[in-house]
């Protein structure tokens, strides 16, 4: 979520459900682009989403998966070698990674 000047949490203004196009055996290939959301909460998806680098298993809980939006088609290696490999800033198992990213393009087919 993005934070105001005030540290209070800003949501997108908007949210959107239901969970579409997640796998049903929770397993999510390398390269998936997902949508986040609340968890319990099928209705919560917003404007955040995650890239899953590696082949995850990502467990469903009472409202289901992940919404299931796009694919990496290329430059998932880079994206592993220069931001993932170098965790989390925090030094946690995942989060924010260490070496600030952005999206600079991106072509919908």
């Amino acid at each position: 979520m993005r934070r105001s000047e005030r540290g209070r949490q800003r949501r997108p203004g908007y949210s959107y459900g239901p969970i579409e196009n997640a796998p049903a055996d929770d397993v999510y290939p390398a390269g998936t682009i997902a949508m986040a959301r609340q968890l319990g909460a099928p209705e919560s998806q917003g404007s955040q989403f995650f890239i899953v680098y590696e082949d995850s298993t990502i467990p469903s809980d009472a409202a289901g998966g992940y919404t299931v939006i796009g694919r990496v088609t290329s430059g998932l290696e880079d994206l592993r070698s220069t931001i993932t490999d170098q965790g989390a800033a925090d030094g946690a198992p995942d989060g924010a990674p260490v070496r600030p990213v952005s999206i600079t393009e991106f072509i919908v087919e």
